[in-house]
């Protein structure tokens, strides 16, 4: 695991890893439930909108790097349309 970025405290939500393309090469980088996430910090004290924006803004929306992890929404093909 030490090849790999980690966002701190959410271990838990970790789903695995994917191999991404980025700056013209392949890239291991961790994949994070993002789900799993708000409710971590859900159980922190944050309200389940508090925590949705965080992610969605403070740990999505921060790049460190060509390995910075990937953070998946689960869905279904339903949710989706």
């Amino acid at each position: 695991m030490d090849d790999y970025l980690k966002a701190d405290g959410f271990d838990s939500a970790v789903i695995g890893t994917a191999d991404i393309w980025r700056d013209g090469g392949k890239v291991s980088v961790l994949v994070y439930n993002a789900n799993a996430v708000v409710e971590i910090l859900e159980k922190d004290g944050m309200s389940y909108e508090e925590a949705c924006e965080y992610v969605t803004y403070n740990v999505e929306g921060a790049y460190v790097g060509e390995k910075t992890p990937v953070f998946v929404w689960a869905a279904t093909l339903d949710d989706l349309q």
